[in-house]
């Protein structure tokens, strides 16, 4: 492999590279923080260099598409003139102008950056098939759990793109994160015939077992294990780079601890009556559907958290300790942390009884409501420790992906989502290269409540990731 190297790569991703750079399909799963970026835009350089493509499009999830386009001027090599141009359902004149260069014929390497939310849509499909058409491309699907629902539009939609490029990629540090089940449209974008199973419910009959379950009048089936895992784990050996973090990095520990959350009369009451209602429903042998389940946990959630939805959509705040539990954690820290919370209502909350406490230029919110034009200067001024923003409060579906947030070893979790995708990411914005001190992840828990449930669903979620990628177990395990 004669390349020459922007940016001098690790041990890990030179052997990943070597491994994988002439093959047509080829899954990088390597641990968030282990730099499979990187690994991902030089195997594209050096694919151009060799005349291999002219093109390439990355699929990402909307919140780091546009660190994309930071990493290519971070690692692409300077010989390599290259156009490139991030996909806007709304594009802005420069966006516009950029899409427009990306048609022309040229011999520069022409980079189309996609959210993957766009392939919900006719319009990103078209725009993406069309691109791929006139051009000889690389296509990459960073995160690729994000295709993992087989029903999904999005997913159907970036399957067939699949058939009209010759070189492609997928990225994850964690390809399971709910059953090996996820693992089938995964498998499929790279090519079906990688496994034998070609239809998603051959694979189900092959790596689960399934038996017929009834609910009152509604019959339904349920699976109730998982079986030949050692069968897929080989499989899946073919064609992939499996890299965690404990193998080729000499990163500091983690450490998790957890703080009790007493929860007040009025949210136990709230919590007991909800409680009740759910159970009243099931006692009616009325069926609940997986949407309505939900609804139930998220309204419990919201109870121990500090708040719940009316019928209506009004957020009722209720009495509760969990803020102030979060500045004693804050009072008893140092230097700079990150929060992560699940509710719009408790990033706000917290934003607001930190700037009380610290003031108003300590802290910074990074959510859906959060601009795009703010979103890396936030980052820029966490990460610079002579900058006053010392609290970092965002919901982990927006910023637990692509961000370094090396400036602080401490972790605070007001509330986690039931994802263990989101989960692994979200730890590991501190826990990355650059990192130097032990990170300590702070769960605030109410005991007995929701909250205890699903810890406990994301370290048996964490079991099976680990049986099918043959890992040892990992857990989040509280120090006592």
């Amino acid at each position: 492999m004669d390349y020459r190297f922007k940016t001098k790569p690790f041990q890990h991703q030179l052997d990943a590279l070597n491994q994988s750079w002439n093959k047509e399909n080829w899954a990088l799963f390597m641990e968030m923080g282990t730099g499979k970026t990187k690994v991902a835009i030089d195997n594209m350089a050096i694919l151009y260099d060799k005349g291999k493509i002219n093109s390439a499009l990355i699929i990402a999830p909307n919140g780091i598409k546009r660190n994309w386009r930071n990493e290519l001027e971070i690692h692409l090599p300077d010989h390599i003139n290259y156009r490139c141009a991030v996909w806007a359902s709304s594009p802005k004149k420069k966006d516009l102008l950029d899409l427009a260069q990306i048609s022309l014929i040229t011999e520069d390497l022409v980079i189309l950056i996609m959210n993957v939310e766009a392939f919900q849509t006719s319009k990103g499909y078209q725009f993406a098939y069309s691109f791929l058409l006139r051009t000889a491309g690389f296509v990459c699907v960073d995160e690729s759990t994000t295709i993992k629902n087989h029903n999904a539009k999005r997913t159907k939609n970036i399957l067939k793109l699949s058939n009209i490029s010759k070189y492609k990629r997928i990225m994850t540090g964690s390809p399971v994160t709910k059953s090996p089940l996820d693992l089938f449209s995964q498998i499929q974008f790279l090519d079906p015939y990688l496994i034998e199973q070609q239809s998603y419910y051959s694979f189900r009959a092959r790596y689960a077992v399934v038996v017929q379950r009834s609910v009152g009048s509604h019959s339904f089936q349920h699976i109730v294990k998982y079986q030949r895992l050692d069968e897929l784990q080989e499989k899946i050996k073919e064609f992939s780079t499996r890299i965690l973090k404990s193998e080729c990095l000499d990163l500091p520990e983690k450490l998790y601890t957890k703080r009790t959350v007493a929860m007040t009369p009025e949210q136990l009451k709230a919590y007991v009556e909800m409680k009740r209602s759910a159970m009243t429903f099931l006692d009616n042998d009325k069926m609940m559907s997986a949407p309505t389940v939900l609804t139930q946990i998220i309204r419990l959630h919201q109870i121990t958290c500090g708040h719940f939805k009316s019928d209506d959509g009004e957020i009722v705040p209720l009495k509760n300790n969990r803020l102030q539990e979060l500045l004693n954690i804050l009072e008893e820290t140092s230097g700079k942390v990150i929060i992560w919370a699940v509710y719009r209502h408790d990033i706000q909350t917290i934003e607001k009884g930190i700037g009380n406490t610290y003031g108003k230029e300590s802290v910074a919110s990074y959510y859906g409501d959060t601009p795009d034009s703010e979103r890396q200067l936030i980052v820029d001024s966490f990460q610079d420790s002579e900058n006053p923003l010392r609290f970092f409060v965002g919901n982990p579906k927006t910023g637990g992906y692509g961000l370094t947030l090396t400036s602080s070893h401490t972790v605070i979790y007001y509330s986690n989502d039931y994802s263990l995708e989101v989960r692994m990411q979200s730890e590991d914005r501190a826990h990355r290269i650059g990192q130097t001190n032990k990170v300590t992840y702070v769960d605030l828990i109410a005991e007995g409540t929701i909250d205890e449930k699903i810890v406990k669903a994301l370290n048996n979620k964490i079991d099976l990731a680990s049986q099918v990628m043959g890992e040892d177990a990992r857990k989040i395990i509280f120090d006592q």
